[in-house]
């Protein structure tokens, strides 16, 4: 049985697709789709999987509809798009480094991005604990905290060019620093929003609406659309320098910009979903595991696997302790801290 179907659009574009890859997208399509259905039904105002179906196309009633449509959907839309960006990311950087080890949060971009969210809220609240400026424009503090951070560590790791060994080592250390900077900053910040930012360091999704929604939504496809034209370069930069040059490929600024690609993936993630850790580091290597090491192969599983690992902690966060929430950030940190372990002591000996 043939492994590849082709399909031709005209003369001009044609596609191989993987026979598995492509079912198991569709079934990771129908487990996401299966997940919204039931944290849209369970909170402290339980609705059935079939009144969620109705509601979310149209033929709901009215409170139902206030409760999935304003409250809940928004964020689980947020979950969804977050766990896509952080698992994308993820694998980026695995690939662009050559190590399994490889992640937003583990190399310093998180991070950044929470030191620069919690610098945001010291220096725009007055003594009542209240933002001077819109919390509209803390994404874009995240974000710039993220860029900062992977032009840092570009720069630092280039010595006649970045080789993945010293990004790798120049990321965890600037990794500490962030933490080391985001304590500082928490302690000389006013007590309240030191807490506050605390919960969303840990990864939240819980004031998800919908004008996030529809900041996250366009620029994750962006960036999708962008990593998909790249496959063939991320494919290439996983061989090594020496094969990659001899293909034709500028290493250097090829590894820049997907340095700035998964930084960017990572900003946009870490803006509306707060510094949920481990995803970028567990999703690719799932997907790696069931479609084999190809970028192309894996981007569509890695992003299903991301973005049901962010809706299952969002769910069992919400729901496990009623009337409590917990952070999402707490159960993907609980599931990849000894996944982490276990990579570390499986890849002792590299």
């Amino acid at each position: 049985m043939k492994k590849y179907v082709s399909l031709r659009i005209g003369n001009v574009i044609s596609f191989l697709i993987d026979k598995k890859a492509f079912f198991l997208s569709f079934v990771f399509f129908l487990a996401a789709f299966f997940v919204i259905l039931v944290s849209a039904s369970v909170g402290e105002v339980m609705i059935s999987p079939v009144q969620v179906f109705q509601t979310i196309f149209g033929i709901g009633d009215g409170t139902n509809e206030l409760v999935i449509k304003q409250f809940r959907l928004p964020r689980i839309l947020i979950s969804l798009l977050v766990g896509m960006c952080l698992a994308v990311a993820g694998g980026i950087l695995q690939n662009l480094v050559r190590n399994p080890l490889a992640s937003p949060d583990i190399i310093g971009i998180t991070g950044g991005a929470s030191a620069a969210v919690v610098l945001f809220l010291m220096l725009f609240s007055d003594k009542n604990h209240s933002l001077t400026v819109s919390i509209h424009w803390m994404p874009l503090a995240a974000f710039i905290g993220a860029a900062v951070t992977g032009i840092c560590v570009y720069l630092l790791s280039w010595k006649n060019g970045v080789t993945a060994i010293r990004l790798v080592l120049v990321g965890i250390g600037i990794s500490f620093l962030t933490k080391a900077l985001t304590t500082l900053l928490m302690i000389k910040g006013p007590i309240y929003q030191a807490s506050q930012a605390n919960i969303w360091i840990t990864g939240s999704v819980y004031a998800a609406n919908w004008s996030q929604v529809k900041i996250l939504f366009p620029a994750t496809i962006i960036l999708l659309l962008i990593t998909v034209v790249t496959v063939r370069t991320i494919n290439i930069q996983s061989f090594g320098d020496e094969i990659a040059i001899g293909m034709g490929n500028r290493v250097q600024l090829t590894r820049f910009f997907l340095l700035f690609l998964g930084t960017a993936l990572t900003a946009v993630a870490v803006a509306f979903g707060g510094g949920i850790g481990f995803v970028g580091l567990i999703a690719p290597h799932i997907a790696r595991k069931l479609v084999g090491s190809s970028f192309g192969l894996m981007l569509p599983i890695s992003a299903f696997v991301g973005a049901l690992i962010v809706m299952l902690s969002d769910l069992l966060g919400k729901t496990i302790f009623l009337p409590h929430e917990i952070p999402a950030g707490v159960f993907t940190s609980a599931i990849g801290a000894p996944y982490f372990i276990y990579l570390l002591m499986k890849h002792r000996n590299i």
